[in-house]
């Protein structure tokens, strides 16, 4: 037995029975590191004769796995009383066997007696969590591939689908079939930009400054002939919001404005659409404005469309409340959320 370790009797019965009988991995230490008393349970769960195991150095332990120089140095500070090990992880290698993670908590013990040190040292073995934890992580890299593969597929589908109408509106005779054929494949072009900026997004929040500035530059190039005449403009703050409230955003915006640029801007009139997103707190607004000729009245006003229904159903998806208002010049559309509805609501006309 250690000169430093102090006879059983000195140690009271009730604690040596105690840390005995653990259905924990537990080590009783002295000041040096000397084993006092070792729980069965730690015994049978590293293979350690229990008859071997009082008066040993930790360090000496099996084939010396568990000297390790960052044990011992935690231990010491935890000994002087400068820090606890509440959770510390290391990994036991051992000859012929399989590399353990453990989760060491150690603390010193007051017994009244300022000149001895005792510790407890307690042993949690997480090589399983630490195994399916690799495991999950492994399937979500795999699951991230597949969604790569799914992701291209879905564009090159949309792309072959954006060019099917296109070529049918310039087949077909009837112009109103021809329009509608053109309206289809504005839309599938800015499905296709939504999907490829939240194919290039993480699977966290997704930033809406560069979102709607790439979706509202892909609008301008399939439906504005002459950027001279026809721009549209994108603020935005800082803002992210999750990939499913981006899908619903994007959306709308897509409708407001190939509502805009087909009815606002008539007999070849000059003008800007503006596409405006800001948040306060959990309140956020998204406004779409044009400086054309606003919005019809009387027997000029166009019925109720797909459009309408789209943006309407999508504004209840957000939780957001929809407010037309003459701009002079031109009309402004706003979704807003929580405390910035700062209006009356009206109701959403033809889109």
């Amino acid at each position: 037995m250690n000169s430093n370790t102090p006879p059983p009797d000195i140690e009271a019965a009730s604690t040596l029975a105690v840390i005995g009988s653990s259905n924990e991995p537990l080590l009783f230490l002295a000041a040096d590191f000397t084993i006092i008393a070792a729980s069965a349970s730690f015994c049978g769960a590293f293979q350690i004769d229990p008859a071997s195991v009082c008066g040993r150095p930790l360090a000496d332990l099996g084939a010396g796995e568990w000297a390790a120089p960052q044990l011992d140095s935690l231990l010491k500070a935890t000994a002087s009383g400068a820090v606890q090990i509440e959770a510390y992880e290391i990994k036991l290698v051992r000859k012929d066997h399989a590399t353990r993670n453990l989760l060491l908590h150690a603390r010193k013990l007051e017994d009244g007696d300022g000149d001895r040190v005792r510790l407890l040292l307690a042993i949690t073995d997480i090589t399983l969590i630490r195994a399916e934890a690799r495991q999950k992580d492994d399937l979500i890299r795999e699951k991230a591939v597949l969604l790569q593969e799914v992701q291209h597929r879905v564009a090159n589908s949309l792309q072959i689908i954006a060019s099917i109408l296109l070529q049918s509106a310039r087949s077909v005779q009837s112009g109103e079939a021809r329009g509608h054929l053109r309206d289809a494949h504005h839309r599938v072009m800015s499905i296709a930009a939504v999907q490829r900026h939240l194919a290039m997004s993480t699977l966290g929040d997704v930033a809406l400054r560069p979102y709607f500035t790439q979706l509202c530059e892909s609008l301008a190039a399939s439906m504005i002939e002459d950027p001279e005449r026809l721009t549209i403009a994108v603020s935005v703050d800082d803002s992210a919001v999750t990939a499913n409230a981006s899908v619903g955003l994007g959306l709308i915006t897509t409708e407001l404005v190939i509502n805009a640029l087909k009815h606002a801007f008539p007999d070849q009139r000059k003008g800007t659409i503006a596409v405006d997103y800001r948040t306060t707190g959990k309140a956020w607004a998204l406004r779409v404005r044009d400086n054309g000729v606003g919005m019809p009245t009387g027997e000029n006003k166009v019925k109720p469309g797909l459009g309408t229904g789209i943006v309407e159903a999508l504004a209840r998806q957000l939780h957001g409340r929809i407010h037309l208002a003459d701009a002079q010049p031109g009309t402004e559309f706003k979704l807003v959320h929580d405390q910035m509805d700062d209006g009356d609501g009206l109701a959403l006309a033809a889109l």
